[in-house]
């Protein structure tokens, strides 16, 4: 077993390494291989058996062919247009709401991250989409940015997020469960989006466009008859959108329901997604384009999780898992603090690093710790994916305000404009935590009756 100075050095190894800027797999993988050296006191041939075995398990697992899978279904609909037809039907719903492109966009992010769960293509997908709408209205600049980076966050909570799938491999749990845990809060959180922007809307009407000067109002008027022209193909967008809406449901039911497995909905999805994104005139070349890209962006990703679960092995074996969870539970704090404690963390990693990488980090030793001061698994590991998603919005690493300003080259948006405007949506999602502390059966509810 490891003595505290070999904890702290294994540790620090992969510290060290992140933030010199290796690559994360590689970081996660030298640290295993240093433990197992000082664990195998040097055996060569034992360290190479276990590093293999360690790959071929988690490579040949059914559960590894969830993330491409669903990745495919998200891409597949996302570039079939789904988001403008989702928008454009959702701002036509709420057009008697103060602020209701704001509400829009929330709305129609929290669909859309029922489709993708990648909150990266939300934000660059209604950057596109929504602001042109909402900056054609008078909408401040700052509020409009922060509607679409802020909302975009749901798409890492609301299933199937990728997080959520990351985070069930890692610590063995089921990946319907983790979904179903998930919907709750990310309903909660929309709402909570809607209302802060309701809020502002009557607090501060001229910030979404109500106190303009005459001279715009023939800019207004032009871009109310546009809307009011859009609302002729209203039936296309509502037929497409019912389509997306009824595949989604019918996924998360059926793995809900044990129709299927996560594995098998996922691929359902896809061959559906495939089948929705050819009646909507998607050619052969852009399927093409599409498998290519989901095959660039999760292949990366199935590395990490090999090298994660090899990572979370070792610190197992090696003892670092459980004299982290001894100490932590011996020491004087309380459950509470201890889980302030994590949460602290996520929180400043989600200054400096992406949230996949947090989590690889992270939830192999935290999972444990939490397990064993009392706190429900399923809840921790929502409180976990939202205190992570909020590093989304914080400066320096902000990767959604940066995917905002990238979508709008020809704006020259000053980034920390951006990032002053998702404050409060950072603090919503605090909040948010702070309910599930409170009242964990937000989260456990839902899968307490599968």
């Amino acid at each position: 077993m490891f003595d505290a100075g070999q904890m702290i050095l294994i540790i620090g190894l992969l510290l060290g390494l992140v933030f010199l800027g290796v690559h994360i797999a590689v970081a996660l993988g030298v640290t295993a291989g240093v433990g197992l050296y000082i664990m195998m006191q040097g055996n060569f041939d034992v360290i190479f058996e276990f590093l293999s075995t360690t790959a071929y398990v988690a490579i040949r697992g059914y559960i590894f062919a969830v993330i491409p899978l669903f990745m495919l279904m998200g891409e597949f609909l996302a570039r079939s247009g789904v988001a403008g037809d989702l928008f454009r039907l959702v701002n036509r719903l709420t057009r008697w709401l103060p602020g209701h492109l704001g509400v829009a966009t929330v709305i129609a992010n929290a669909i859309f991250a029922f489709v993708t769960g990648v909150s990266v293509a939300a934000a660059a997908a209604f950057s596109r989409i929504a602001y042109p709408q909402m900056k054609r209205y008078g909408y401040e600049r700052m509020l409009s940015l922060s509607c679409v980076a802020g909302s975009s966050c749901l798409g890492m909570l609301i299933p199937p997020s990728v997080l959520l799938i990351v985070w069930a491999v890692l610590t063995e749990q089921s990946i319907g469960r983790l979904f179903l845990a998930g919907i709750i809060p990310g309903l909660l959180l929309t709402v909570a989006y809607m209302g802060y922007i309701i809020f502002t809307a009557i607090r501060s009407p001229e910030r979404v466009g109500k106190l303009r000067k005459d001279a715009d109002a023939v800019a207004v008027e032009a871009a109310a008859e546009r809307e009011r022209e859009d609302d002729a193909d209203m039936a296309g967008a509502l037929v497409g959108t019912l389509a997306v809406v009824a595949l989604v449901l019918g996924i998360l039911f059926g793995i809900w329901l044990g129709f299927f497995t996560p594995t098998e909905g996922a691929g359902v999805g896809a061959a559906a997604g495939l089948v929705i994104a050819l009646l909507r005139g998607m050619k052969p070349r852009e399927i093409f384009e599409v498998i290519l890209s989901v095959g660039r962006t999760s292949a990366p990703l199935l590395l990490l999780l090999v090298m994660a679960q090899l990572y979370a092995r070792v610190l197992s074996l090696t003892g670092v898992t459980g004299g982290i969870e001894t100490l932590l539970v011996n020491s004087p704090l309380t459950p509470l603090m201890i889980l302030g404690v994590m949460i602290l963390i996520w929180l400043v990693l989600g200054c400096l690093i992406d949230s996949i990488s947090i989590i690889l980090l992270t939830v192999p030793i935290f999972a444990p710790v939490a397990v064993a001061i009392g706190i429900d698994p399923l809840a921790f590991a929502i409180m976990g994916i939202i205190a992570i998603e909020a590093g989304l919005l914080t400066p320096p690493f902000g990767i959604l305000v940066y995917t905002v300003k990238a979508a709008l080259p020809e704006e020259n948006i000053p980034v920390f404009e951006i990032f002053r405007g998702t404050i409060p949506f950072w603090f919503l999602m605090i909040g948010l935590v702070v309910v599930i502390i409170a009242f964990p059966q937000v989260a456990t509810w839902l899968p307490s009756l599968s």
